[in-house]
């Protein structure tokens, strides 16, 4: 049990999504704001090795924000919406 303990994940929280020309990547500077197709109530994407393990729930108390997590995805559906979010990326690369 303690090699699990010792395992490191990195752990990433998706709030939204933009797609943006290089250009205007680019071009941005300090303190400009990406827009995001989010909306403050909705669901936020848990990564664990950007890989979708769950859906959470983002909460501001003071000046903390936390994530509570809302639900735990199962096996196949992380495995399908990967497959499904990297053709999606392929249809837009080309």
């Amino acid at each position: 049990m303690q090699t699990v303990e010792n395992v490191e994940l990195d752990i990433a929280v998706v709030i939204g999504r933009s797609v943006m020309p290089i250009h205007h990547l680019l071009r941005m500077g300090r303190g400009a704001v990406i827009e995001l197709n989010a909306n403050e109530n909705d669901e936020v994407e848990i990564l664990a090795n950007n890989f979708p393990v769950a859906r959470g729930q983002v909460v501001v108390q003071g000046k903390r924000i936390q994530v509570e997590v809302t639900s735990l995805l199962k096996k196949p559906e992380t495995i399908r919406r990967r497959f499904a979010n990297e053709q999606q990326k392929t249809e837009q690369a080309i």
